[in-house]
């Protein structure tokens, strides 16, 4: 068994992975501005080829290894639903309050939780699964707040969006659990970066343009934020089972409506703070878990 498969504190796994979600939260503000100045295409092939040259050189100090064949297969099999994935995400991210992307994108640890279960055999306690349906309830309590609220011309089609980004997310956080195990979060990083890049670099004969040079910097800040995400998530998913670290996406929320308000000027009713309490008190409730705690110390013995 991979090193990077050994359990450690569970409450450590799940504060990296918030800490991860954190980061990646960031970058979705700058992702956010680079799509309505460059749109989605080219704000995320610049930003995820910047990040190939920051992760390949992270890797490389790391001491780089040839992946196995089975290994380099997860590889891309993650990396061609990162891609998919993203580019639905930021697309709709462009034409939502982000508060609302986010809140839409809370299907995924739910659907992570039943294919946890069902795919890699994990337990899932009454206590996830409550704070998980918990964390629904303050959704809710966002979106009814929010249905008064004058819609964009392309919102439907970008809630839609950002609805099958999330059924992808999902199956990516299943996919990321097992890659962690095979894997070092150097490599993940680096490799992930390559393969979305590579993917999207088929359609740079229609669509490549050079981003205006005002833009570079965010290009930079977003690459190396999502570096640090991944390099964070990936650790963390190699210490702790899926359905529990899925309750840290939850914390995205609070920092989506405090970026939104404060970057693009995007209000936060009342209703959004009432929901975002209930979501952050839901995952403080999973984060208590003990029967998972109980479980990583017989694993460790």
């Amino acid at each position: 068994m991979s090193t990077y498969s050994r359990h450690l504190s569970p409450a450590l796994a799940f504060g990296v992975a918030a800490a991860g979600i954190g980061l990646f939260s960031i970058m979705d503000a700058f992702m956010k501005s680079l799509v309505l100045v460059m749109g989605v295409y080219n704000a995320l092939l610049w930003r995820t080829g910047t990040s190939v040259i920051i992760s390949g050189v992270a890797w490389r100090l790391s001491g780089a290894v040839r992946p196995s064949g089975r290994v380099a297969r997860l590889h891309l099999l993650r990396g061609s639903i990162t891609a998919a994935m993203a580019l639905l995400f930021f697309w709709g991210l462009a034409r939502v309050p982000m508060a609302q992307a986010i809140a839409l994108t809370y299907i995924a640890p739910i659907l992570a939780l039943l294919l946890g279960a069902v795919l890699l055999g994990e337990r899932v306690g009454v206590r996830v699964v409550g704070a998980s349906f918990g964390a629904l309830g303050g959704v809710a309590v966002i979106l009814l707040g929010q249905r008064s609220a004058a819609p964009g011309p392309d919102a439907l089609a970008g809630a839609l969006a950002i609805l099958a980004s999330a059924a992808l997310y999902a199956v990516n956080l299943v996919v990321a659990r097992v890659q962690a195990q095979a894997a070092g979060p150097a490599e993940i990083a680096f490799v992930q970066s390559a393969i979305v890049t590579a993917i999207l670099l088929l359609a740079a004969p229609w669509l490549l343009a050079l981003p205006p040079l005002s833009e570079w910097w965010k290009i930079v800040a977003g690459a190396c934020l999502a570096t640090a995400s991944l390099f964070l998530l990936a650790w963390a998913y190699a210490h702790g089972e899926t359905g529990y670290l899925a309750t840290t996406e939850y914390t995205s929320f609070v920092y989506a409506a405090v970026l939104g308000w404060a970057v693009f000027g995007e209000s936060v009713a009342a209703t959004t703070l009432a929901g975002a309490a209930i979501i952050v008190a839901a995952c403080l409730y999973a984060a208590r878990r003990r029967d998972i705690a109980q479980a990583a110390m017989e694993a460790a013995a």
